[in-house]
């Protein structure tokens, strides 16, 4: 079967391309690698299947209608993954018409797109920015009250909507992942653990907005991509799963525990609270324990032992 893969160079795209290859699909990458961060980072991240038989990279915007249909028409995809999207909760603050734009006008391109090439399934990569501040502690993917307090959350929840459209008026069939704080190798640099374990590194001062008390769900890579993978093989109408590690942690025990996997003491620098930031994270994993069989697997600290690995081989392979 061959798939769409949109945002495959990317952090969560290039391992989930790699998983995809393996178990034998074909895979068609689009991804218009954008200097959001360094280009050549999305290059390298492709580097282990560059040139693997079953792969193809297109550059291109998904904002761009007219290359969307003709490779639509070319290809026929029967599933198509959706990922490309403007990243970043505080950078949407300062530029909230371009992730309009992006994440509203470039997945309507695709579902447009999909509709009139035939495809049947249609996965959409949302956030767990989407509940924003909830009251309640453990996060639903039921939940009625979705207040996005960024522009990024907002153009997320939209593009879930947009994809409910789609499903009832065309019969698309939907699957929205809802991830939660993802992290691991190739990490995007601005992310909080990727920044810290940088900053640490280097002897420098980690900016803590607010009080410290702040809370996340953080999802190692490799089950983010056994969530999706595991979607698949099962057949849905149309359904929101939460992929998260089921946990959370405040920020200061995050910064601690970096510290001493890397066995050094953080250096902090206290700042006001961040606007467009939630209190906290976590996620119910039980719907997509069910219906999927998801288990997220890698706790926190194995997590970080993980990437500190990466980050150490990547930062030996620069110098």
């Amino acid at each position: 079967m061959k798939i769409l893969l949109t945002g495959g160079a990317g952090f969560i795209g290039s391992h989930l391309a790699e998983a995809l290859l393996k178990k034998g699909y074909r895979v068609v990458i689009v991804d218009n690698f954008n200097d959001y961060y360094s280009p050549r980072r999305k290059e390298e991240n492709l580097n282990g299947i560059r040139d693997h038989r079953r792969l193809e990279v297109v550059r291109a915007d998904i904002r761009d209608r007219e290359r969307m249909e003709e490779l639509f028409s070319r290809h026929r995809f029967p599933v198509v993954i959706h990922l490309a999207a403007r990243a970043g909760v505080r950078p949407s603050l300062a530029q909230p018409l371009l992730y309009q734009d992006v994440n509203v006008g470039g997945t309507l391109v695709l579902l447009e797109s999909a509709r009139r090439a035939g495809t049947k399934t249609f996965f959409f990569a949302s956030s767990s920015s989407v509940y924003g501040n909830c009251p309640r502690i453990l996060l639903r993917e039921n939940e009625p009250d979705l207040r996005p307090i960024s522009p990024y959350g907002l153009t997320k929840l939209s593009g879930e909507h947009l994809c409910r459209i789609f499903h009832r008026q065309y019969g698309l069939r939907i699957v929205v992942f809802r991830f939660f704080t993802a992290y691991g190798p190739r990490q995007r640099p601005d992310m909080a653990i990727h920044a810290f374990i940088r900053l640490i590194s280097e002897g420098r001062e980690i900016p803590v907005f607010g009080d410290g008390t702040s809370r996340r769900d953080y999802t190692f890579i490799d089950d983010i991509v056994t969530g999706i993978l595991l979607a698949l093989d099962g057949e849905f109408d149309y359904e929101v799963f939460n992929l998260g590690g089921g946990h959370s942690i405040t920020l200061f025990e995050l910064i601690n525990l970096l510290g001493d996997k890397l066995a050094r003491t953080p250096t902090l620098k206290r700042l006001p609270f961040q606007p467009g930031d939630v209190m906290a994270t976590r996620a119910d994993v039980s719907k997509a324990r069910k219906l999927l069989g998801y288990r997220p697997v890698t706790g926190l600290a194995q997590g970080i032992e993980r990437f500190i690995t990466w980050f150490r081989e990547v930062e030996e392979e620069s110098t």
